[in-house]
C-alpha cells in the first residue's frame, strides 16, 4: 500500500471513528508494513491535511464550480491531500499528486463515478493555478483553527502572543527524548543511535535530552529496546525538575500514563526512593509497567487507582506529588492537531475535576512536602484558576518560585505558562505548591 493510501485511510477512520490521528496513524503504518520513508511521508501528509484543513478549504473553494459541502467526505480528503502536495510540498511533483488522487478517487469513490473525474480537473486546475489564487487573511483560515478557539486561546495568552503561537501549531513537532542517565550518558547514546542511522543532537537548554531525526519506528531501535531513552517533551521534563525533589524521597504520580514523569523523577532519585504511579485505567497500568522494566526502574510500581478518590494509606506520606490533570490539550496541538477541531464547550467541566482531584491530592503531601501540578493546555480556567481555587480553600498551600534553566526570566511567582513557538516546547503549565510544616 502507498504512502498516500494509508493517509487518506487515517483520515477516513479518524473522520468515521472519531479518533486521535496519533493512534491510527501509528496503527495503520504497522499495518500497512510501511517502510521509514513512506511512513514519513503518510505522516506529513496525514498531519499536513489535518493542519491546514481550513486553509486547504479556502484553496478548494476557488478551484471548484460548485459547494465545498456538496463534496462526498472521501472526495474532499482526496483533494486535501493532493492540494496539500502540490502548494506545501515541494518536492512531490505536481503529476504525482494528481494520477495518484485520480487512482485512490477510482478505488475509494466507486459509489460517487463522477469523482475521478472531478478530482483530475479540480488538482489539474490547483497545479495551473499555483501561486495565483487568493490567499488567507483571516487567522481561522490561514492557520486552520476554528474562530472559537481563537478567541480562547487570546484571552489566555494575549493578542501578542496568539499569531507565533497559531504558526508554530502548523510545525512538524521535533522527536525529543530523554536520556536514561541510569544506563548511558548523553555523548554515549548520540553515537549509539548514529550507528542506526538516527541523527541526534543535544537540546538547547535541557540536560540530558536529545533531538532525533531520521528515527523511523522508535520502538524498532535497539538502543530503545535497550532501555537507553526514552520519549518525552522537554516541558513535561522541566516540570518533574521544577518539584525539586529531594533524595530517597516518596513520590505519588496520580495520573501517571505512559509514565514519562515517573521514569524522569525515578532518574532524578539515581534508583533510590519510591514512585507510585497511578492511572484509573488498567490497559495503562501495563504500559507504565513496561517502561520501567525496560528502562530498569526498579523504584517505580505501577497502581490502578482514580485520582478523585482518597487513599487513606497515602495521608500525609508523600514528600511529592506529580498531578499531570487531565485537561483540554491545547499546548499539545502540534502533535495532536485534530485537537483544535473539538468543541470547547465539550471541556468546560474540566476545571471542577482538575481541583476536585488537586483537592484530593493536596491530602497525601507531607508537611513541607510538594504538589506539583501541572496541564498541557493554555486555558486560564483549567490553570491559573484552578490553582486560585485551590489555595482559597487549602490555606496551609503556598506558591514556591520555580527554579529554571538560564533561559527564561526569572520565576517568582511559582507558575509558568509555556507557549508553543517560544522555547520549542509544547503547551505546558507548571506550578510549585509547598504544604507548610
Amino acid at each position: 500500500m502507498s504512502a498516500r493510501e494509508t493517509a487518506l485511510n487515517v483520515l477516513i477512520g479518524c473522520r468515521k471513528q472519531a479518533a486521535w490521528s496519533n493512534g491510527v496513524l501509528k496503527e495503520y503504518i504497522a499495518r500497512d508494513k510501511l517502510d521509514r520513508r513512506d511512513a514519513a511521508l503518510a505522516t506529513r501528509l496525514c498531519y499536513g491535511v489535518l493542519q491546514n484543513r481550513n486553509k486547504l478549504d479556502f484553496y478548494l473553494q476557488q478551484l471548484l464550480t460548485g459547494k465545498l459541502k456538496d463534496l462526498h467526505p472521501a472526495v474532499r480528503d482526496i483533494l486535501h491531500l493532493g492540494i496539500y502536495q502540490i502548494y506545501e510540498m515541494d518536492k512531490i511533483p505536481s503529476s504525482a499528486a494528481v494520477n495518484e488522487g485520480v487512482a485512490l478517487a477510482k478505488k475509494y469513490c466507486k459509489k460517487q463515478r463522477f469523482a475521478p473525474g472531478l478530482v483530475n480537473a479540480v488538482l489539474r486546475q490547483a497545479v495551473r493555478t499555483k501561486g495565483e489564487l487568493k490567499e488567507p487573511t483571516a487567522l481561522e483560515d490561514r492557520y486552520s483553527h476554528p474562530k472559537a478557539l481563537i478567541q480562547l486561546l487570546a484571552e489566555s495568552i494575549g493578542e501578542d502572543r496568539l499569531e507565533n503561537m497559531l504558526s508554530a501549531n502548523n510545525a512538524s513537532p521535533e522527536t525529543v527524548v530523554q536520556v536514561n542517565t541510569l544506563k548511558i550518558t548523553a555523548a554515549a547514546l548520540i553515537e549509539r543511535l548514529a550507528q542506526e542511522n538516527v541523527q541526534a543532537q543535544l537540546h538547547d537548554w535541557m540536560s540530558d535530552c536529545l533531538v532525533l531525526a531520521n528515527t523511523g519506528n522508535l520502538e524498532k531501535l535497539t538502543a530503545f529496546r535497550e532501555g537507553l531513552f526514552y520519549v518525552q517533551d522537554a516541558a513535561a521534563k522541566l516540570s518533574v525538575q521544577c518539584a525539586r525533589i529531594p533524595p530517597n524521597a516518596r513520590i505519588l504520580d496520580c495520573c501517571a500514563a505512559p509514565g514519562g514523569k515517573s521514569f524522569a523523577a525515578a532518574m532524578i532519585l539515581q534508583g533510590q526512593g519510591s514512585i507510585t504511579s497511578c492511572d484509573i485505567h488498567q490497559h495503562k497500568i501495563g504500559l507504565i509497567q513496561n517502561g520501567a522494566e525496560r528502562l530498569g526502574l526498579s523504584n517505580v510500581e505501577a497502581v490502578q487507582h482514580d485520582a478523585t478518590e482518597f487513599a487513606a494509606q497515602w495521608e500525609d506520606q508523600m514528600d511529592v506529588v506529580l498531578a499531570d490533570l487531565p485537561c483540554s490539550g491545547y499546548g499539545i496541538i502540534r502533535k495532536k492537531p485534530d485537537i483544535r477541531y473539538k468543541d470547547p464547550k465539550t471541556m468546560e467541566d474540566l476545571p471542577q475535576l482538575q481541583l476536585q482531584i488537586l483537592m484530593n491530592q493536596a491530602q497525601y503531601v507531607k508537611p513541607g512536602g510538594t504538589l506539583l501540578y501541572s496541564t498541557c493546555t493554555l486555558l486560564r480556567r483549567e490553570n491559573e484558576d484552578v490553582v486560585k481555587a485551590f489555595l482559597q480553600q487549602r490555606d496551609d498551600f503556598y506558591l514556591e518560585p520555580l527554579a529554571l534553566p538560564d533561559v527564561f526570566p526569572v520565576n517568582t511567582d511559582g507558575m509558568l505558562t509555556l507557549v508553543p513557538g517560544e522555547y520549542d516546547t509544547d503547551g505546558f503549565f507548571i506550578c510549585r505548591l509547598w504544604r507548610k510544616v
